[in-house]
């Protein structure tokens, strides 16, 4: 990342949408995308200890990045269509994540074999 997105991407709000299975996470980055102008960031995943008791035993974060309103839009369409899905674990909206927060949102689970 070059300086220019880097100073961009400070400037950006994040959203964290936590939803059960990776196909819920695809159809709410999807809905989010189509409701607001975001873009994606890498999705980020979680076997917890109790997935067996969970709906489905992988959560899966979205990660939506645009002005705080867009991100707001996003989060919306994203929560809604993940309830009619499988459901939401949790969710959250930073408006101007730190430097260091920037860096811990680059980190995913996927990247791991």
């Amino acid at each position: 990342m070059n300086s220019i997105e880097e100073k961009k991407s400070e400037e950006e709000a994040v959203g964290l949408l936590e939803v059960y299975g990776l196909t819920c996470a695809f159809l709410a980055a999807d809905a989010g995308c189509k409701a607001a102008d975001v873009r994606l960031e890498t999705f980020d995943k979680n076997k917890p200890a109790n997935a067996d008791a969970l709906p489905v035993p992988l959560l899966v974060t979205v990660k939506f990045r645009g002005s705080v309103a867009a991100v707001e839009a996003a989060m919306e369409a994203g929560e809604q269509k993940a309830k009619s899905l499988t459901g939401v674990v949790q969710r959250h909206i930073i408006p101007r994540p730190t430097g260091d927060t920037e860096k811990m949102l680059k980190i995913s689970a996927f990247d791991k074999n």
